[in-house]
């Protein structure tokens, strides 16, 4: 992310009352948080972590009495070797089974095909299930039953055969 979106997030966050924001774009997440410091009310601190190929350093940052900002820049998720995500199509709920008490659609380790169904997502009150577009070995589930989840977020890690 540009170093001036980067100042924009924080501009928003200072003219807002909001206390924390958090963007996810092209593979970096960057979190805004205000904090009001009580003991000494004539400073204030910007930490920024992992900082992105712009180089943002500190100083550059807007400063504001009163309150510390902290910025972290994180990679979004790392996918390592050969791996093939099978990521959210939507914003909704993850369920990994077609109903309470269900067998799941898939574990870990399981070998599944192409067009397979792997999970449900709901979103708006309707149950879209995902299928695999790729055949392999399930060799993680980041998501956790019957939590939120984002649109690209992974929800599956593939070996492909």
């Amino acid at each position: 992310m540009l170093e001036s979106k980067i100042r924009k997030l924080i501009k928003i966050v200072e003219e807002s009352s909001i206390d924390e924001l958090e963007v996810t774009s092209l593979g970096r997440k960057i979190r805004i948080t205000r904090r009001v410091n009580h003991q000494n009310p004539h400073s204030s601190s910007h930490i920024l972590t992992n900082p992105p190929k712009e180089n943002v350093t500190s100083s550059q940052l807007p400063v504001e009495e009163k309150e510390s900002i902290t910025v972290e820049v994180s990679k979004a998720e790392e996918i390592e070797g050969n791996l093939v995500p099978i990521k959210s199509p939507m914003v909704g709920t993850f369920y990994r089974a077609p109903a309470p008490g269900a067998k799941p659609y898939v574990d870990v380790g399981q070998v599944i095909s192409a067009g397979q169904v792997v999970c449900i997502v709901e979103a708006m009150k309707l149950m879209n299930e995902i299928e695999s577009e790729v055949a392999g070995r399930v060799v993680k589930i980041p998501v956790e039953n019957g939590k939120p989840i984002e649109f690209g977020q992974t929800l599956f890690l593939i070996e492909p055969l």
